[in-house]
């Protein structure tokens, strides 16, 4: 039996989770919303409010604009008849405003499943340690460019 693919569109409201994290660099949560998405054969729509580069980050793309929350309730409109959207934010503006349809998840919330997951892979030691500690610098960058879709 093979897993199928989580249908989900995935709109992330970025400063929000950004400041209910413990991460420090917009990069390094944007890294993990990537792998997320990822792992959940799902995409995403990670926004921030205000000016910055526009990417795409393998099924991830980062989007800014004045007005965050506005944009995340027209992609939640514009998607939710034709595939599952979870709307991750903690303001309930944006969750109100999403419609019925959409299912929410408050930061912390996700924030905490999303934990376990990384305190599991940062610990991780069994015989030999971590796969990444003995691959050499080439290959990891291969990897990683092939992570992010390059």
């Amino acid at each position: 039996m093979s897993a199928m693919a989580d249908p989900t569109l995935y709109l992330f409201d970025g400063y929000n989770l950004l400041h209910a994290s413990a991460f420090t660099e917009r990069n390094d949560l944007v890294d993990t919303l990537a792998s997320f998405v990822a792992g959940h054969g799902a995409r995403g729509i990670v926004v921030f409010d205000g000016v910055g580069e526009e990417r795409v980050v393998g099924p991830l793309a980062v989007r800014f604009t004045a007005h965050a929350d506005d944009l995340l309730e027209r992609l939640a409109a514009e998607n939710r008849a034709s595939e599952s959207v979870c709307v991750v934010s903690s303001d309930h503006a944006v969750r109100w405003t999403s419609g019925q349809e959409v299912r929410k998840v408050a930061s912390s919330a996700f924030l905490a499943e999303l934990a376990p997951v990384e305190h599991v892979e940062r610990e991780q030691t069994g015989a030999g340690g971590r796969v990444g500690d003995r691959v050499d610098e080439e290959t990891r960058a291969k990897l990683e460019r092939l992570r992010r879709g390059e």
